[in-house]
């Protein structure tokens, strides 16, 4: 699960605001009871004295004055939280509460990323992705055949387009599940209105709550991130990084490739985030309404033979669902 450098300062700047926010509840809860029991104030303001006083004695050499101190500050703790309980408040009321006890909304266990910066991480990813709000209505659980023939059988395949719809479905959920570890590319290839983008949702979704980083990409904007980081200077930081994040995320999908603007720039970019995707072991996944054939004419032979030699290659057949539902 990749971060950038923003990313995470983002997620830890959220961090050092809870962090805030509960010393502040802190004090408004001590303001409270010092209000309703002043002898608290007092007790606190003896235990810093004799703290301090401790100290004292230690360095002029007295190896007695800290086990004195342990007994005297559980003696006033005590005191302290009888006078708290008395008053109706709970026993922690004048404790640093925390959103994640675990860490104590550092964000960090021993060193590693507690669960608490997981969840985190991952909601920012998927906010970031482009997907977040197309995500709640194209997924598996909105998957439905209806759609799909299920009379005329198709003469490539021996059955019919709901039935392969059904098998290719299935291994759409396979490829999300097992995503962690099989880490494989895909290229959906078909008409218009056939479900390739839908079905790349569905994955996209599995494999974001699985907490995998993800973006989604048409091709113009794709390529209008690989110019603008080459070309243009005038926010230089953020396009760099959007380029390190396109091709460092675990799951890239570029959609409808083939409908930006082609030409020697787009066909060489192309074969780089392949081939540096596969280099570093990211999954990509390709929609395209070209055939293989097309492909080689739009981005020459060796962006094909890239893609044919990396890829698991689902064609998908029918007409225009998003006709029919009209």
């Amino acid at each position: 699960m990749a971060l950038s450098n923003s990313q995470y300062d983002a997620i830890m700047r959220e961090y050092g605001r809870q962090q805030m926010e509960n010393q502040h509840a802190l004090e408004a809860r001590r303001a409270e009871v010092y209000e309703r029991v002043p002898k608290v104030r007092s007790l606190e303001a003896e235990m810093a004295e004799r703290s301090v006083a401790c100290a004292k004695r230690l360095l002029e050499g007295d190896g007695e004055a800290l086990p004195r101190l342990k007994e005297e500050l559980a003696r006033l703790k005590e005191q302290k939280a009888g006078l708290i309980q008395q008053a109706g408040y709970p026993q922690d009321y004048l404790e640093l509460h925390y959103k994640c006890p675990d860490c104590r909304d550092t964000g960090l266990v021993d060193g590693r990323k507690c669960h608490c910066f997981l969840q985190a991480q991952m909601k920012l990813l998927y906010a970031q992705s482009n997907l977040e709000h197309v995500l709640e209505r194209e997924n598996f659980e909105h998957l439905s055949f209806d759609c799909y023939d299920d009379r005329e059988i198709l003469p490539q395949l021996g059955i019919t387009n709901r039935a392969y719809m059904r098998r290719v479905a299935e291994s759409c959920r396979r490829f999300a599940q097992s995503f962690a570890d099989t880490r494989e590319n895909l290229l959906f290839t078909g008409s218009t209105g056939v479900g390739k983008t839908f079905l790349t949702n569905c994955i996209a979704k599995e494999v974001m709550e699985r907490g995998h980083s993800a973006i989604y990409l048409s091709a113009a904007d794709l390529f209008e991130v690989f110019s603008k980081n080459k070309f243009d200077s005038g926010d230089e930081d953020n396009m760099q990084e959007m380029y390190r994040f396109v091709l460092d995320c675990e799951l890239l999908i570029i959609d409808d490739l083939g409908t930006e603007l082609n030409n020697s720039f787009t066909s060489s970019q192309l074969f780089y985030c392949i081939n540096e995707r596969m280099s570093r072991r990211r999954s990509t996944i390709i929609s395209t309404n070209l055939s293989l054939a097309g492909l080689r004419d739009s981005y020459t032979d060796r962006v094909a033979s890239r893609i044919m030699s990396g890829y698991t290659i689902i064609p998908l057949y029918g007409r225009d669902l998003r006709l029919d539902q009209r």
